[in-house]
């Protein structure tokens, strides 16, 4: 797949010619809001979460892999698992599907800096500079945005 332009920008006409509207889906399908957790479903995907990073903490990236996407069965909109699966994909030199699932995690939340980043290195890691420079400043933006809309300091914390 030929990343020539950044798929953040690409209007859903232009996705859907350029072969990206694919990607969103290679990583994790995004389906239609899954409803509540059980307490059995929340803690196994809790157990999961936690197996995924002791996993890359014990450089078990495959491991890491299939944790986070038990995970992601459980609870399709789970930030954190979308996360651990980027790093997972990315330290197992898979790029192409670390980006996949970068891409569905701007998808699923496009005002989250961390995303951006996550979809910079992942693109980086490719060799797609142009593109992985512009996510990178995509990154930025939102996350002055939030700084200039989170409250200051002494507003959050009034000294008495």
């Amino acid at each position: 797949m030929q990343w020539h332009q950044n798929p953040q920008y690409l209007s859903p006409r232009q996705r859907e010619h350029s072969g990206h509207a694919a990607c969103y889906h290679e990583a994790v399908p995004l389906t239609t809001p899954q409803p509540e957790l059980t307490p059995q479903d929340a803690a196994r995907l809790d157990a999961h979460l936690q197996q995924g990073q002791d996993l890359l903490a014990d450089d078990d990236s495959a491991g890491a892999e299939k944790a986070f996407r038990h995970a992601l069965a459980l609870d399709a909109g789970n930030v954190e698992a979308h996360h651990g699966l980027i790093r997972a994909l990315t330290e197992q030199g898979r790029p192409e599907g670390a980006i996949a699932a970068a891409l569905a995690l701007t998808v699923l939340t496009p005002s989250d800096p961390l995303a951006h980043a996550g979809l910079s290195i992942a693109l980086m890691r490719a060799g797609h500079i142009q593109q992985a420079e512009a996510a990178g400043a995509r990154a930025r933006i939102l996350e002055w945005k939030q700084q200039l809309t989170s409250p200051a300091p002494s507003e959050a914390f009034p000294i008495a």
